[in-house]
Formats: C-alpha cells, structure tokens, sequence
C-alpha cells in the first residue's frame, strides 16, 4: 500500500462542497435503433467468410451489433460520469477559493497541496455509489473525448478492447501531471450530495 499523506485542513469544521450532479447516459440521443443500425457493418466485418446458412449469419451480425451497441453505451455511461466528475471538480475549486482554510490547498506552491485528481480520491474515499464505474476511467474516457463521439467513429476492435486501456492512461497522466505527489483530501472533513439527474 503506498503512503497516503492527506492534507491537514486548520480547524474541525466540516466543509460543504457543491453536489455532484451525476447525468444519465440513459436518455441521451442518438442511442437505439440508429445504434445499431451503426454497427452492422462493423458486425459484418468481424464475421469471418463461411458457407453457414443465411439466417445464421444474420443472426451472427445481429448478435455482435448488439453486442457492440451494449459497449458503445458503456462508454457513454462512463463518459457522463466522467463529464459530471469534471464539473464537479471545477465547482469545487470555485468553492475553495471563497474559504479562506481552503484556498491555498489548491496551490501548487504551497505543499503540500491537493491536486484536481486528489477530488477524486475524495469519491472514492467517501465511497460514493457508482453503479460500477470506475471513476478514474470515467474521468480518463472524458478527459479523452470532449463530446461523447457518435458510434460510427469507433472500430469494433476500440469498443471491445481499447477503450479501458486508452482511458486509464489518460487519467493516469492528467493525474501525475504535478512532479511532487500531491497530498489527499481528508474524507472526513468534507460533505457533499450525489444527485443522480434523469434527463
């Protein structure tokens, strides 16, 4: 386990931070039968030459276009998350420099400081329900992509395989972006709501 070092905040108040505002990818456009339709190509071409029967191959492409749409769909998932964890981050450090105690946190010539990756180390400290994504690839997916890309863009081989990889090493460098390890929020000396907002 490495040395976790949390930053020591003056006084015992326990400080409010703004809500984080969670936007479900559920109801975003472009998703369901168009979708699919995108992928179907893609299915196409993941289907090797044979001499099985026309309905089998149908079924096949179907059945990988499914599966493709389902990935596509996680990603977009991730992305909101991602995308909601970011504006959080920047109301966060809106709220750090009106409190006097916090303001300097955030400074790189101050140490030792807390750095924006160290906001999500929060989440994760303060357990927050995730409904299994992973907020550093969440964030990493964001950091990646400023618009959730149509479905078209992607090949199949970035939807099955790539995209975790291609996210964890964006967040992986957006957080060691500052040469001395920053130190961490105390988890306890914050409070916040999460609000799962249904478009």
């Amino acid at each position: 386990m490495a040395d976790v070092r949390y930053i020591a905040i003056p006084g015992s108040k326990t400080h409010e931070l703004p809500p984080l505002l969670v936007h479900s990818a559920e109801h975003m456009p472009g998703e369901g039968v168009s979708d699919l339709n995108s992928v179907m190509l893609e299915a196409e071409d993941m289907l090797s030459p044979t001499d099985a029967d026309e309905n089998l191959l149908e079924q096949r492409k179907f059945d990988l276009a499914l599966q493709l749409a389902e990935q596509y769909r996680g990603l977009l998932s991730y992305w909101q998350w991602g995308d909601s964890v970011l504006e959080w981050i920047r109301q966060c450090e809106i709220t750090f420099e009106t409190e006097d105690v916090l303001r300097h946190l955030l400074h790189p010539d101050v140490w030792p400081h807390a750095s924006r990756a160290s906001f999500v180390t929060l989440l994760r400290d303060k357990h927050i329900r995730t409904d299994g994504v992973q907020l550093e690839r969440a964030v990493g997916l964001r950091l990646t992509f400023r618009q959730p890309p149509p479905i078209d863009c992607f090949s199949n081989q970035f939807l099955l395989y790539l995209n975790s990889t291609m996210a964890d090493s964006a967040y992986r460098t957006w957080s060691q972006l500052i040469p001395v390890a920053p130190g961490l929020l105390p988890p306890e000396r914050f409070h916040f709501e999460v609000v799962n907002l249904d478009n």
